[in-house]
C-alpha cells in the first residue's frame, strides 16, 4: 500500500477511534473468554495429570465387606494390571479439643512397608506415622488448618467403638481427595470431615480386618481399557462381599475436577461466537457507512491511478487495526485472568501445586478467529467499494427511492407525529440493518437472561432439596445395618425431637447391556423429614412394591414408569431380582433409587434394619446432643443438615454474586457496541436532515427523539427476541452440566429477564445519550454545507 493510503488509514482509524473501541472491546471479550475458558481447563488437567503421575493415583478402586490379603496377588495377575495395593478403610467419629460436635474422620491405611505404592500422600508438614506405631496419624492438610493442627497435638477417635487418643504426626495431601465431600454433604466441610493415615496393624486391629482386606487400588498397564479388568475384578471380589468396582469416572473426587473441566471447555464453544458475531456485524456497519460517505475519495483514488485492489487493501486494513486492537486486548486480559484463576481453581481443588502453560494454540486460534472476524465483517462493504467505477463514485449516490406502502397509510391514520414517523420510516429504510442491530441487543439480553437463570435455579436446587425433600436438623450415619435397638437409642438422645429411619443399600440396576452402580435409598410410608418430592413440589409416597427412579438415572437405563429392572443387591442378603419402576422423580445431587422400607424388608425376609436416622432437634439441647454423639455406639458419622444448608448457600451467593458481576459487564459492553456505533451512524447519515429541521423550528428535544428514538425501539424490539434466545441457552446449558454428580433444572424466571432487559436498555440509553450530546455542538452552517 503507498504512503498516502497508510496515512489515510491512521486518519480514519483517529476520527472514528470511539466506534472502532466499541468494536475492539466486544472482540476482546469473546477473545478473553476463550483464552480464559481453555487456560484454566487447561491448567486443570495439566495440573490433575501431572499430580496424578507423581504421585501414583489409581485407576480402578473397589471395595468388599471383608477379603483374605491373599486374593491380592490374583488381582495384581488380571491382565491388564500393573499394580494392585489392597488397604482398609473405614469411618470414625473425631472429638476435636474445643469443638462441641463431633468430626468424621475416613480412616485410611499405610502398608507396613511405609508409603503406599498408588495413592501416595504427599507430606507437607512433619512425617508419616511410624510403621509400628498404634496411636500416632497423618491427617489431610485442609481438616488440619481448619482446626490449627500441627504436628504433635492430639484428638480423640471413636474406633469401631473404643475411642483412642491419636497424635498427629503430619498433614498431608492425597490425589485422591482433591475434592473433599463427607457422607451426606453437599459441599466441602473441612471443619467437620477429615483424612486419617494409620498404620495398617493398627487399623486392621480396629475394624477387625486383621489378615483381610475391604479396599483395594488398581494401576493398569498404559492403553489398558477398564472394562475387562472391572469386570474380572467384580468376580474375584463378588463372594466376599463386593461392592463394585469402578473407575476414576466414579471416583468422586476425580469425577468432580473432570465436570469442572467439561464445564470450562463447553464455555469456551458457547460465549466468544456470540462476541465474534457481533464484532463482524458491526465492522460491516461501520465500514459500510464510512465507504459510503467517502464514494468521492474513492473515485478520485481510482482516477488518479490507484487500483480497485489498493483501495480495497486500505478498507481492510482499517478493519485488520480494529482486529488487532481487540485482540491484543483480549490476548492480555484473558492470559491474565487465566493465571489468576488457575491459582484460585488449584486452592479450590485442593492441589499441591499448579502446572500452568501457555495455550499456544489458544492463542493462535483466537487471534486467527478474532482477524477473519472483522476482515470477514468489512468484506460486503469492501467488494462494494471495489466495484464503484470512478465516474460513478465521484457522482452524489442516487437518492433511495421511496413509495407509499400500506404501513405508511395506516401510520398517517394513526396520526403518528412527524418525529415519529421519522423514526418509523428510518426503520424501515434498512430492514436488514435494523435486524441486525436488534439482534446484537436481542443477545446482551439473552446472556443477561441465561446467566442469572443460574440463580433461580439454585434457588430452586434449596428449595427442593432442603425445604421439601431433606428437612432434618441432622442425619446420623451408623457403620454397618442395625436393627430398631439404634433407632430407639437415637430417640433417647437430648433434645431429640423427631426420629425417622432410613436404609441404604447399594445395588448395580441393570436394563439390557445398561448398567448403573447406585444405591437404594428407603423411605417408610408418611415419613415428614426426609420425602420424595416431584418436580412440582408434591410430596410422594414410596411405593408398596418397586422402585422410584430419579429422570436423569431413567433415561440412561433407557426406562419408564411401568417398566421392569434388574436389581442386584450388593450387601446385606445379597441376590438379584426384577423390580417394577413404579414412578419418576426429580433429583438434583447424585444417583440414588427410592424404595419403601417395609417392602426392602419383606424382600429381604428380615426384620426392620436401618442404616441412618434422620432427627429434628430442639437447639436448647444443641451442646448435650452433640456431647452424647460422641459415646453413640456403631455412630460412624453424623451430617448437620442445617450447617450444609448455610454453607450451600454461602457459596452459591459468593459464586453468584461474582459471575453476575461478570455478565452484567459483558452484557453492557455488546449493548454499548451496538447501540452507540448504531446511533452514531444514524447521526452521520441525517447530520444534514437533522440540521433542516433546527432551521425550520425543530427543538433540540425533537431532534433528540429522532435521534435517540430509533435506536431505543430497535432496543425495545429486541427484547422478545432476548428472551427466547435467553431461554434456548439456559436449555443448552442446563443440559450441559447434567452428570452422574449433580443436575441444574431450567427456570425461567420473569423477573430474571425484566432484570436483565432493564440493565440492557439503561446501558442503550446511556450510549445514545453520549452520541446525543453532539446535536448541541452542530455548527448548523458547516453541516448544511456538507455534501450529501
Amino acid at each position: 500500500m503507498k504512503g498516502a493510503l497508510e496515512k489515510k488509514v491512521l486518519r480514519d482509524l483517529r476520527r472514528q477511534w470511539a466506534q472502532a473501541l466499541a468494536i475492539a472491546l466486544v472482540l476482546a471479550c469473546g477473545v478473553a473468554i476463550l483464552l480464559l475458558a481453555f487456560g484454566m481447563a487447561g491448567a486443570l488437567d495439566n495440573t490433575r495429570s501431572t499430580y496424578y503421575e507423581r504421585n501414583r493415583f489409581a485407576n480402578v478402586f473397589a471395595e468388599a465387606r471383608r477379603a483374605p490379603l491373599g486374593l491380592a496377588e490374583e488381582i495384581a495377575a488380571i491382565d491388564g494390571v500393573l499394580l494392585a495395593e489392597p488397604r482398609v478403610t473405614g469411618s470414625a467419629t473425631l472429638d476435636i479439643p474445643g469443638r462441641d460436635r463431633i468430626a468424621v474422620g475416613q480412616i485410611i491405611s499405610l502398608p507396613e512397608s511405609g508409603a503406599p505404592l498408588l495413592n501416595r500422600p504427599l507430606l507437607r508438614a512433619g512425617r508419616l506415622p511410624d510403621p509400628g506405631a498404634t496411636d500416632e496419624v497423618a491427617v489431610n492438610q485442609p481438616f488440619a488448618e481448619a482446626h490449627g493442627f500441627h504436628p504433635g497435638d492430639r484428638l480423640v477417635a471413636n474406633l469401631n467403638g473404643r475411642k483412642r487418643t491419636l497424635t498427629i504426626t503430619g498433614t498431608v495431601l492425597s490425589p485422591e481427595f482433591v475434592y473433599t465431600i463427607g457422607p451426606g454433604t453437599l459441599v466441602p466441610d473441612n471443619e467437620g470431615f477429615g483424612i486419617l493415615w494409620m498404620p495398617a496393624p493398627a487399623v486392621s486391629a480396629a475394624f477387625g480386618m486383621t489378615g483381610a482386606f475391604n479396599s483395594v487400588l488398581v494401576q493398569l498397564v498404559a492403553g489398558q481399557p477398564e472394562a475387562p479388568v472391572i469386570e474380572r475384578l467384580d468376580l474375584l471380589l463378588d463372594r466376599y462381599g463386593g461392592l463394585g468396582a469402578y473407575g476414576r469416572d466414579r471416583q468422586q473426587s476425580d469425577a468432580y475436577v473432570s465436570s469442572e473441566i467439561a464445564a470450562l471447555r463447553s464455555m469456551a464453544f458457547v460465549l466468544p461466537p456470540i462476541f465474534f458475531g457481533i464484532s463482524a456485524f458491526l465492522v460491516a456497519m461501520v465500514l459500510g457507512r464510512i465507504i459510503a460517505l467517502e464514494r468521492a475519495e474513492i473515485g478520485l483514488l481510482k482516477a488518479i491511478g490507484y487500483t480497485d485492489i489498493e483501495v480495497a487493501l486500505h478498507y481492510l486494513m482499517l478493519a485488520a487495526l480494529i482486529g488487532v486492537g481487540g485482540v491484543l486486548t483480549g490476548w492480555i486480559t484473558g492470559q491474565l485472568l487465566a493465571r489468576g484463576m488457575s491459582r484460585l481453581y488449584a486452592e479450590f481443588f485442593e492441589f499441591p501445586y499448579v502446572v500452568y502453560a501457555v495455550s499456544y494454540p489458544a492463542f493462535i486460534v483466537s487471534g486467527v478467529v478474532g482477524l477473519l472476524t472483522t476482515l470477514l465483517g468489512a468484506l460486503r462493504a469492501v467488494v462494494a467499494a471495489m466495484r464503484l467505477a470512478p465516474a460513478v463514485a465521484m457522482s452524489p449516490p442516487a437518492p433511495p427511492r421511496f413509495k407509499r406502502s400500506l404501513l405508511d397509510r395506516l401510520m398517517v391514520l394513526m396520526h403518528l407525529s412527524q418525529p415519529t414517523l421519522m423514526i418509523a420510516r428510518g426503520l424501515m429504510r434498512w430492514p436488514v440493518r435494523s435486524a441486525m442491530s436488534a439482534l446484537g441487543v436481542a443477545l446482551a439480553v439473552a446472556i443477561l437472561a441465561a446467566a442469572n437463570s443460574f440463580p433461580a435455579a439454585m434457588n430452586r436446587i434449596i428449595t427442593v432439596a432442603f425445604d421439601l425433600s431433606n428437612r432434618q436438623d441432622a442425619m446420623l450415619i451408623f457403620s454397618q445395618e442395625v436393627g430398631e435397638s439404634g433407632l430407639q437409642a437415637v430417640r433417647r438422645l437430648p433434645g431429640v425431637l423427631q426420629a425417622e429411619p432410613q436404609q441404604i443399600a447399594p445395588v448395580k440396576l441393570r436394563n439390557g447391556p445398561r448398567e448403573k452402580l447406585v444405591s437404594i435409598e428407603t423411605r417408610a410410608r408418611g415419613a415428614d423429614l426426609s420425602r420424595l418430592v416431584d418436580g412440582k413440589g408434591a410430596v410422594m409416597e414410596p411405593p408398596e412394591r418397586g422402585l422410584v427412579l430419579s429422570h436423569y438415572l431413567a433415561d440412561y437405563l433407557q426406562l419408564r414408569a411401568g417398566d421392569r429392572v434388574e436389581v442386584e443387591f450388593l450387601s446385606g442378603k445379597r441376590g438379584t431380582y426384577h423390580l417394577p419402576v413404579t414412578g419418576l422423580v426429580d433429583q438434583y445431587f447424585g444417583l440414588s433409587a427410592y424404595m419403601d422400607r417395609a417392602a426392602l424388608n419383606r424382600l429381604f425376609a428380615q426384620a426392620p434394619r436401618l442404616t441412618a436416622v434422620n432427627v429434628t432437634l430442639d437447639s436448647a439441647h444443641s451442646t448435650a446432643f452433640h456431647a452424647a454423639l460422641k459415646d453413640l455406639p456403631a455412630l460412624s458419622g453424623s451430617v448437620m443438615l442445617t450447617d450444609s444448608r448455610r454453607s450451600f448457600r454461602d457459596t452459591i451467593s459468593q459464586n453468584i454474586g461474582i459471575m453476575s458481576t461478570v455478565y452484567i459487564v459483558i452484557g453492557v459492553l455488546i449493548t454499548f457496541g451496538v447501540t452507540y456505533n448504531s446511533a452514531r451512524i444514524q447521526l452521520s447519515e441525517r447530520a444534514r436532515e437533522l440540521a433542516s429541521l433546527r432551521i425550520l423550528g425543530f427543538g433540540k428535544g425533537e431532534i433528540s427523539y429522532i435521534l435517540m428514538g430509533e435506536t431505543l425501539a430497535l432496543a425495545l424490539l429486541a427484547q422478545p427476541v432476548g428472551w427466547a434466545l435467553g431461554a434456548a441457552i439456559s436449555y443448552a446449558a442446563t443440559a450441559g452440566f447434567d452428570s452422574d454428580l449433580y443436575r441444574i433444572p431450567l427456570v425461567l424466571d420473569r423477573v430474571v429477564f425484566a432484570k436483565a432487559s432493564a440493565v440492557v436498555l439503561a446501558a442503550a440509553l446511556v450510549s445514545v445519550l453520549i452520541v446525543r450530546r453532539r446535536i448541541d455542538r452542530f455548527d448548523l452552517i458547516a453541516v448544511m454545507k456538507t455534501r450529501e
